[in-house]
């Protein structure tokens, strides 16, 4: 560690304060043993527990009070006495859903005093004194992740359900489950459904159309038209690089692609590349001059629309709100190529971006970045670990026990195969997305960034816009991309979806409807709480909201003109980006 070429040593330097010492050792230490910040959280709360002695006492006397009910309950249910839980699961913790968990005292007990254990702990770290509330939650959420890995539910001698399978199919299951362990072991993934089972461009992908532009960056989709007449201002869509566009063109049934080719709309969507070493020094200046600059020109010229209404999901549309800002500035009004734009689940404002924060400080970011350097990109599976990781319980301990307990084959499930199929970043793009978006939150911060020569100002994103938000997004918390409301200067209007990241926006109308929506314009001056106050409550899906607001922006009806000269097809869609491994 103190080697002449360890670019990470450290040596004392002369006068240096102890406190100038201290951070210069916490830095090495947490860049060096604790890169992810696991350890250190639960070190202070600990410490600061210890440092409040009163507080403890009091904190340690309730605890002793329920551990006494909990021995009264334990004894009443050993000796055959009826007693009503203590300890209630989390409404959405379906662990111990079986009946099997309640009717039975030795089970029960085995739930109450794990439930206890994992609830008290879980209080004392969040109610850790003389914490910030940063390392409160990161404490908080790293002891819950190993307390999800130790629950009962997770271990075949003390999963009664795991036990009874056994017993019933003679082994069977747990020979099932060996073999389902040794194919996830070989794929290096906790799959959450056979990827067998899905091909792109036959059962995923299936929209036709052409790719009518490639460059370095992306592939542009140009989808075939499905009416006879279509909008005059043409539809592009600005999709994450982090995973891949056919989220939005799932399945016949659930793309939201589709929809809009049979509402009129002329639809064009971002195929990113997925970028390896050599694309190491890919900027976020290129993703918007090479990749939402080359999309908004193609469509403009295949249609020969002056102008496209814009779309951007997820960190697409935290791309888009950087090139709008920037585009306002670089283009006369008379000249800004676009009409209205729609955000679905887009943070600008990154003071509090939801769990992934717990991820995020200064010594992950530096260990992050010495990673991203040596391989040239961000692995994808390293993300989609990380976000199955906000979700332990749903996203991998769920498939872990019924797999490898139970035997269960899962499901197809085509929105999980999507989640599988991991992308890259460039090292250079996703360093400084980090670092100016996360950490030092300067999209909200006028003039603060510049991009691509513009200094970027949302406040100079005058087009009218459309903003969707998911009720249990764990991404993008919608309170948090309201604030988008707050710094963009044109109407706007803005929506609350039932559901989660996915299923909020792949949202299409059915009958009966099975989710709903909250949907009110917003002022600049609102916070969440005051839109909610006059924001109005509706059944079924938004997507009928959004095409009253969107076609009366996009422009009459025409006849579509087919690709041609610089933007004839190359390929049929989805393309050759989308398959690259």
């Amino acid at each position: 560690m103190n080697g002449p070429n360890n670019k990470h040593s450290w040596a004392p330097k002369a006068n240096m304060t102890p406190h100038e010492t201290w951070r210069a050792v916490n830095e090495v230490v947490e860049s060096n043993l604790d890169p992810m910040g696991m350890a250190t959280p639960l070190l202070h709360a600990q410490l600061a527990w210890l440092s409040h002695p009163q507080e403890l006492a009091e904190e340690l006397s309730k605890v002793s009070s329920r551990l006494w009910a909990l021995q009264w309950h334990s004894w009443a249910r050993a000796l055959g006495l009826p007693s009503p839980d203590m300890e209630k699961p989390h409404p959405d913790d379906t662990r111990f859903s079986d009946p099997v968990w309640t009717e039975s005292a030795t089970w029960d007990i085995t739930k109450e005093w794990y439930l206890l254990f994992t609830h008290r702990i879980q209080d004392m770290l969040y109610n850790a004194p003389g914490v910030s509330s940063k390392d409160r939650r990161r404490a908080a959420f790293w002891w819950r992740k190993w307390l999800n890995a130790m629950a009962p539910t997770n271990f075949l001698l003390t999963n009664p359900v795991a036990l009874a399978k056994a017993a019933e199919t003679n082994g069977e299951s747990l020979m099932r489950g060996m073999r389902i362990f040794l194919e996830d072991l070989k794929a290096g993934n906790i799959r959450m459904t056979n990827p067998s089972d899905f091909t792109v461009g036959k059962n995923l992908a299936t929209t036709p159309g052409k790719v009518v532009f490639r460059n370095r960056l992306l592939e542009v989709i140009r989808y075939t038209p499905t009416t006879e007449q279509v909008h005059e201002v043409p539809l592009v869509i600005v999709t994450p690089w982090i995973n891949k566009f056919y989220i939005l063109d799932i399945n016949a049934k659930k793309s939201m692609v589709r929809f809009l080719l049979d509402q009129g709309f002329q639809v064009f969507i971002t195929s990113w590349k997925n970028p390896k070493e050599d694309m190491r020094d890919v900027g976020f200046d290129a993703y918007l001059t090479e990749g939402i600059s080359a999309i908004v020109d193609c469509a403009r010229e295949v249609t020969g629309s002056p102008k496209v209404n814009t779309i951007g999901y997820c960190i697409g549309g935290a791309a888009l709100a950087t090139w709008l800002a920037w585009a306002n500035r670089k283009y006369a009004p008379e000249e800004m190529p676009v009409a209205s734009t729609t955000f679905f689940t887009t943070l600008v404002d990154y003071h509090k971006p939801g769990d992934v924060e717990v991820f995020l400080d200064e010594g992950s970011f530096r260990w992050l970045s010495r990673d991203m350097k040596q391989k040239g990109y961000l692995d994808g599976k390293s993300m989609a670990g990380a976000f199955r990781l906000l979700r332990s319980n749903s996203l991998i301990w769920h498939y872990v026990v019924h797999g490898y307990l139970y035997g269960e084959t899962p499901p197809p499930f085509d929105i999980l195969y999507w989640n599988m199929d991991t992308t890259r970043m460039p090292a250079a793009m996703h360093e400084w997305y980090l670092r100016e978006f996360y950490l030092n939150n300067n999209l909200i911060k006028k003039d603060a960034l510049t991009v691509a020569g513009q200094p970027i100002d949302l406040g100079r994103v005058v087009q009218p816009v459309y903003s969707v938000a998911a009720e249990d997004d764990h991404i993008a918390p919608w309170r948090q991309t309201f604030r988008l409301c707050n710094y963009v200067a044109g109407p706007k209007r803005y929506v609350l979806s039932s559901s989660g990241h996915i299923l909020g926006i792949v949202n299409p109308p059915v009958h009966p409807p099975k989710r709903e929506y909250r949907v009110a314009d917003a002022e600049r001056h609102d916070t969440w709480e005051t839109w909610q106050d006059k924001s109005e409550r509706r059944a079924g899906s938004w997507w009928d909201d959004w095409m009253q607001w969107l076609k009366p922006k996009s422009g009459g009806m025409v006849s579509p003109r087919p690709p041609e000269g610089r933007y004839a097809p190359l390929c049929d869609a989805p393309g050759t980006y989308v398959v690259e491994a």
